[in-house]
């Protein structure tokens, strides 16, 4: 029987230096994403220290209608939830991981009863400091400024922990003839707005199509589009860390958006 390496219908990913239990968490991610009525998973055939063997994907076009049925898809991945923000998935426990697989960045998997506690604390904290280096001192002070917002809980809301892919931008949304597939996973336990604000983050075909799709599920809590930069704050701090550049222009912006919109709301 041919090795699975050599199998033309699997990919298999390959890092010699991945952190260890990279790959064990991907393909934990997966499985525990891969809910009924939720957006369908690549399959995992198998894994080890330094690779993931996965299902071939033959890519395709989207399509509007594809989107639409994504949309409510994803809405029913959230709503399969999780055991409190921040929690990995079953069987992960310890550390997670966001970014490329050349470069994962450490991504705690710390549980908390408040999303504001989860945020500032397990992601914006810990992100900030792995970007400090690419940020200017009032960058850094604004999103300082909005982690401590959010333990205030002014962004908290009773809806419970949601179970998100974690890294949802465009590229990890694998297009097939049966419709959208995830890979790639950041898997854990947070707010369904960070999902949905990744997609928004660097473009997504027929985006709102996905969304009234979404809402026709599951409706969004009102002022949701004035919280896309909060939650897009992290995701643009990772590629601070990862890649410099505009993105400190950008991550600067969106904390400082997120800082006047509530402002304006507490003025009002």
């Amino acid at each position: 029987m041919p090795n699975a390496a050599d199998r033309a219908d699997v990919f298999v990913k390959r890092n010699a230096s991945a952190p260890a239990g990279f790959f064990a968490a991907e393909a934990a991610g997966l499985a525990w994403l891969a809910v009924e009525g939720g957006v369908p998973c690549v399959p995992v055939i198998d894994y080890d220290a330094t690779s993931l063997t996965l299902r071939w994907l033959h890519p395709v076009s989207s399509t509007a209608a594809a989107a639409r049925i994504f949309g409510e898809q994803l809405a029913h991945t959230h709503d399969a939830g999780a055991s409190a923000y921040g929690a990995g998935p079953d069987g992960c426990d310890g550390v997670g991981f966001f970014g490329p697989m050349t470069q994962p960045l450490p991504m705690s998997l710390d549980q908390h009863d408040s999303w504001g506690t989860f945020y500032a604390e397990e992601r914006l904290r810990p992100m900030a400091q792995l970007a400090a280096g690419g940020l200017s001192v009032g960058a850094q002070d604004a999103i300082a400024a909005v982690a401590n917002l959010c333990r205030t809980g002014v962004f908290d809301d009773d809806d419970g922990p949601a179970r998100l892919h974690g890294d949802l931008w465009g590229g990890n949304v694998m297009w097939t003839a049966d419709g959208a597939v995830l890979i790639d996973p950041a898997a854990h336990g947070g707010h369904r707005e960070t999902d949905l604000a990744m997609l928004a983050l660097f473009g997504f075909p027929f985006l709102d199509d996905v969304l009234a799709a979404y809402q026709s599920v599951r409706p969004l809590r009102d002022g949701w589009r004035d919280r896309v930069d909060l939650h897009q704050l992290y995701p643009l701090l990772a590629h601070v860390a990862l890649f410099g550049g505009g993105y400190a222009g950008q991550a600067e912006a969106a904390a400082r958006r997120v800082l006047a919109g509530v402002s304006k709301l507490r003025i009002e």
